[in-house]
């Protein structure tokens, strides 16, 4: 039991559950990164327990908060009046054309199982110049040797992996890597684990935690983890990151037309087409 009204599954983080304190904090970090970055009318696509739609709706935009579960868009209207719920698939948006300022998409491209697809649609509901601010787990990273995958990702991608998919539609501006500041990585030297690693480990039983952990993921804050920006041209300097996270716009002129989905994009793509239990081509923010 979480106290929390939606249950905790490992498909979405959840603000005031203390097991998921560094995950929650580690996905404030970046919605308060796109927050300095949008205005006006905003997509939250796959915006989940909704914590991030309402952060981002503080600067005065206009938030619409889509996710696929309907639940989940109940309890966003009933826990969050400054923004606008709608349940529907990120890969077929209910949005004329043009219509959006900025999508945002925070920890939930790895969810989907037609990433091509989504891109597509988020060039679409774009208006001329309007960013698509994009945040997922780093394949390298966040899918290590010693630490258990996620069930509930699809498609896992590194900066290259994440620039391919991207570059075909839209125009990257800006990209970047969440990382841990000194506190979390001085613990992880002394324990001798990395934190993920660690909770993937530990279960949900916070009562069987080992005592440093308990401790440690209950004093995280948006303050343990910093952001690095990178060039293009340099994407190695992201292969430690945790999180990879990226500005991408829309072409102010008109739309080239489509191009083939990068070689690696599409690989990875179809050896993920067979569906895991409670998955789906769009789904909630991990």
């Amino acid at each position: 039991m979480t106290g929390h009204p939606l249950p905790l599954t490992g498909e979405r983080t959840l603000p005031d559950v203390p097991q998921e304190n560094y995950w929650f904090r580690r996905h404030e970090v970046a919605y308060r990164w796109a927050r300095e970055r949008v205005a006006g009318t905003v997509v939250d696509a796959g915006c989940g327990e909704g914590y991030g739609a309402a952060l981002l709706a503080r600067r005065g935009a206009h938030v619409l908060a889509i996710d696929l579960v309907e639940p989940v868009v109940a309890h966003v209207a009933a826990r969050y009046p400054t923004v606008r719920p709608v349940q529907a698939n990120l890969v077929a948006l209910p949005l004329a054309d043009a219509c959006a300022d900025a999508l945002v998409c925070l920890q939930v491209i790895e969810h989907l199982w037609d990433q091509q697809r989504f891109v597509e649609e988020a060039a679409r509901v774009l208006r001329p110049g309007g960013a698509l601010l994009c945040s997922t787990p780093n394949r390298r990273t966040f899918s290590a040797p010693d630490t258990p995958r996620n069930p509930h990702h699809s498609v896992e991608l590194d900066a290259s992996e994440l620039v391919a998919l991207l570059a075909g539609r839209l125009e990257i501006t800006e990209l970047a890597g969440l990382h841990h500041g000194p506190g979390l990585a001085v613990a992880e030297r002394a324990h001798g684990v990395r934190v993920p690693t660690a909770l993937a480990r530990a279960g949900a039983d916070l009562t069987a935690w080992p005592a440093w952990l308990r401790d440690l993921v209950g004093e995280v804050t948006i303050d343990d983890f910093a952001i690095t920006t990178a060039e293009a041209d340099h994407l190695e300097t992201l292969d430690d990151a945790l999180d990879l996270l990226v500005v991408a716009r829309a072409p102010e002129e008109p739309r080239a037309p489509e191009v083939p989905r990068a070689p690696e994009v599409a690989r990875a793509q179809e050896a993920a087409r067979t569906p895991t239990p409670g998955g789906g081509p769009g789904a909630a923010s991990r």
